[in-house]
């Protein structure tokens, strides 16, 4: 069941199942907490109390607002956490990794760990080598092509690059489900300020994260010529001993979509008790 929270600049909604210690799932641009679908039922079933938050500007949340950025993102995350009473394990994806990050070091009281999944959380620099990974260049065409025209075929046309090889089995209706949210008043308006906003802001905070960080990239994520440097150097970034890297054979931008189960056991083993500094 949706429910709404007031924040400053407009609502954000969102949904709880299950009891137990707090996990907020936040998605990234141009979705939905429907992205995290297939994860919710087993963090209930291992004993978590599960809140899926539809991003400012995206799902069932009110579409026009003041700013995009990683901050503005992590502020509504934060209140949230507060109305429902934190600690709070906080898992981001793509921009809202960035996002719990600056969540994570601006409250460390309401942030108990971070799980980034393919995050973009420190500012990006291409490099000509780059361009010559084709799953890269299909990918980033796609993202400027999308934020330039604001096209929604285009962005079908991303995510069919971002999820390689094996798709959910309700491929067809999350596109159309999709689809028919970009085409709702500011919602693509949405997709293209957040990504053209930096994740600069994000980058400066990753040395004051106090809690522990796991990262999970795709080895095939199209965003990155090289994932797994790009998650390395959010580790090394993070406060020596709180960051671990994990990797997705056959993954790409959407591994907790894509292979939930495996998103899921790699959360859970990172949350016992003891192990997330191991």
């Amino acid at each position: 069941m949706t429910e709404y929270l007031a924040v400053d600049g407009g609502t954000i909604a969102y949904e709880v199942a299950g009891s137990g210690p707090l996990i907020v799932l936040a998605h990234g641009m141009g979705d939905s907490r429907a992205a995290y679908r297939a994860v919710i039922p087993a963090l209930v079933a291992a004993g978590h109390r599960v809140a899926a938050v539809d991003l400012r500007g995206c799902g069932e949340s009110s579409a026009d607002w003041p700013a995009w950025s990683r901050t503005a993102i992590a502020g509504d995350l934060l209140a949230l956490i507060r109305h429902l009473g934190g600690p709070a394990v906080l898992v981001g994806h793509s921009i809202s990794g960035g996002a719990a990050t600056i969540a994570a070091a601006q409250e460390p009281s309401l942030i108990s760990a971070v799980v980034e999944l393919a995050p973009f959380t420190r500012k990006q620099s291409l490099r000509l080598g780059d361009l010559r990974v084709k799953r890269f260049r299909q990918g980033m065409l796609r993202l400027l092509g999308t934020g330039v025209l604001g096209s929604v075929p285009l962005w079908r046309s991303y995510l069919d690059v971002a999820y390689p090889g094996v798709k959910p089995a309700d491929w067809a209706e999350r596109l159309d489900r999709i689809d028919s949210l970009l085409h709702e008043p500011g919602r693509m308006k949405a997709l293209q300020g957040m990504g053209r906003s930096t994740p600069a802001d994000a980058g400066v905070q990753l040395g004051n994260v106090r809690c522990p960080v796991l990262v999970v990239m795709g080895t095939l994520d199209p965003d990155w010529a090289d994932p797994h440097a790009e998650g390395s150097a959010i580790v090394d970034a993070l406060p020596s001993g709180l960051g671990r890297l994990e990797m997705i054979e056959g993954a790409g931008h959407y591994p907790h979509d894509q292979f939930p189960d495996q998103v899921v056991s790699l959360m859970l083993a990172f949350l016992r008790p003891g192990a997330a500094r191991a």
